[in-house]
């Protein structure tokens, strides 16, 4: 059995991974690359007069180049260690196992642009410690407008020094992609493209509390690990712990993603639905740009960025809107979109002029509690009044659908279900979908290099059941998360629920089941479950989930034939 095949791994073969991961990562440190200048720790004074550092990376001949840019809080310097043997890869790589194997430099910090790659093909690479963070001076404020400004200040500087064009493009993964939404909205003269690679927008919705559930463990470890590589003002895990509801302070951290543009590669991953997934497709949505292009996969997160695919698309890109090259790329689809049947390797990949593809036809299973199935009906489709119960602590509610045709099911999804407690007042959905086939599930890779993921999953607190009809589709629900709603004795009420997008491809005959349940699916150890990951249990009561009689109880869903 091999990682992301699709099939999925018992005890034995979870432990090896894991064994073979920590103790043999497939990662592969390169030596630093022969003509480039490297000036490290050069000295920026922002508009407040606070010091930053930031090292740069440039080719040796002297003509002026493009610059690519990244800024984080995790250290610029902390780079991969020497050893006897050479070096040292970075203990979150032995954390997480990775599908494919990942190759980078001895210059390269974590999630950042690799020098060795970007460097030779004729630009300058700058990596920058922001506020607080590493060698720079000051307190950081994650997530915060003043970090856009200092952030602001450094591009301006890298696009304003003899050995820059003048023309300054962002790139990065994760808090490195974060980051770009902010100080892209607050329009830097000399910044020409972003690129941010798996970037969440919403602290909210995609980090803190999706759905108005709480994220106990990875938003704990996230603070505590910031606050020993920068020095932060507050703690972002008491402020979350402090705030159930969207509030001001939520509100002041979102990125304003409808005033960039500036031109924009987007990463959206189908693999990192717990973390990164929503907000991508929703800066993809948003973002205010014509020159916008989405990248959509579901590897690794790591080995998928500096892979030869991903890199190569990224070049082409930088080259054509910092260096005006005539490369193709203003032709190029604005959707990259990986299809993918089990594993990690995509069955498929295709252009599209839009997202969700503008082809899909959309179809609304209805749930039937009597028979735990799944079948295509509309509002007029009659049957009896049903329910099904189960505990909230320790059960799941399953509804089947067997797909009649080979089919590519793609798109979030949107769910609607007639809730009812009992002996409690609340309850956290947690709502999956899985692909089954000859009766044995097939998963894929997913958030935290977790191997066997399902095609797609949902989070909503029943009492933040208010939509935003302004930010709302047909297919993606969206909640205000301003308010509880608590749910009376014996009172039924629609909730709404957002499933993370995806693209699975589905053969006829194989199984499209739904599970609803009070907990989260997997543990939360890091052989079985997606460690460092841990979402609040539902208190312990009782879920009835009520279909037929009228009620649109459904799950809605984007398809169309395999090509």
């Amino acid at each position: 059995m091999t990682a992301g095949d699709g099939r999925v791994p018992g005890l034995p073969g979870l432990l090896r991974r894991r064994l073979a991961n920590t103790l043999r990562p497939p990662v592969r440190i390169t030596p630093p690359p022969p003509g480039v200048v490297a000036d490290w720790d050069v000295p920026v004074a922002v508009r407040d007069g606070t010091v930053l550092r930031l090292n740069v990376f440039r080719p040796a001949g002297g003509d002026p180049v493009p610059a690519l840019m990244s800024a984080h809080l995790y250290g610029k310097d902390r780079l991969p260690a020497r050893t006897r043997s050479g070096r040292g890869v970075d203990p979150r790589y032995r954390l997480f196992p990775h599908p494919a194997p990942v190759i980078v430099s001895a210059w390269t910090s974590w999630e950042a642009p690799d020098p060795a790659f970007w460097v030779p093909r004729g630009y300058a690479v700058v990596n920058a410690d922001l506020r607080g963070a590493g060698t720079s001076d000051g307190i950081a404020e994650p997530f915060s407008d003043a970090e856009a400004r200092d952030y602001h200040d450094l591009v301006e500087w890298v696009g304003t020094q003899p050995w820059c064009t003048g023309r300054v493009g962002l790139d990065g993964v994760s808090y490195l992609a974060i980051s770009q939404y902010k100080v892209a909205a607050t329009h830097p003269p000399h910044l020409a493209a972003i690129c941010p690679w798996e970037g969440l927008a919403d602290v909210y919705r995609d980090f803190a509390r999706p759905g108005g559930v709480p994220e106990d463990r990875f938003t704990a470890l996230w603070s505590r690990t910031t606050r020993r590589t920068a020095r932060v003002r507050g703690d972002v895990r008491q402020e979350i712990v402090a705030r159930p509801e969207d509030d001001a302070w939520y509100a002041s951290l979102a990125a304003p993603l409808e005033d960039i543009q500036v031109p924009a590669l987007i990463c959206g991953s189908f693999s990192d639905h717990s973390m990164q997934t929503r907000g991508a497709f929703e800066a993809f949505r948003r973002v205010a740009s014509k020159d916008t292009w989405l990248h959509t996969h579901r590897e690794g997160k790591w080995s998928h960025y500096y892979s030869p695919v991903a890199a190569r698309a990224r070049e082409r890109f930088f080259d054509h809107v910092l260096k005006g090259e005539d490369n193709g790329w203003d032709a190029e689809p604005r959707v990259r979109l990986a299809v993918h049947e089990a594993g990690a390797v995509p069955v498929a990949v295709v252009g599209e002029d839009t997202w969700p593809p503008a082809d899909l036809t959309w179809t609304d299973l209805l749930l039937d509690a009597a028979a735990h199935g799944l079948a295509p009906g509309g509002p007029d489709t009659t049957s009896p009044a049903a329910a099904t119960s189960v505990p909230t602590h320790r059960g799941t509610a399953s509804f089947t659908w067997t797909v009649p045709e080979d089919l590519d099911v793609i798109g979030p999804m949107a769910l609607r279900l007639h809730v009812e407690v009992q002996g409690v007042d609340d309850v956290y959905l947690f709502a999956g979908v899985r692909k089954l086939r000859g009766g044995r599930e097939v998963v894929f890779e997913g958030s935290f290099g977790f191997s066997g993921d399902m095609v797609s999953k949902g989070w909503q607190r029943a009492a933040h059941r208010e939509l935003d009809a302004a930010r709302s589709t047909p297919w993606q629900p969206v909640h205000t998360h301003r308010r509880a709603e608590p749910l009376a004795p014996g009172e039924i009420v629609p909730v709404d629920v957002e499933l993370r997008p995806h693209a699975t491809r589905f053969r006829a005959g194989e199984q499209l089941r739904l599970d609803v349940q009070g907990h989260w699916f997997y543990s939360r150890g890091p052989v079985r479950g997606q460690f460092p990951l841990g979402y609040r249990r539902s208190a312990k009561g009782t879920l009835v989930l009520h279909t037929g009689a009228g009620r649109d109880a459904r799950l809605r869903l984007g398809h169309r034939p395999v090509r």
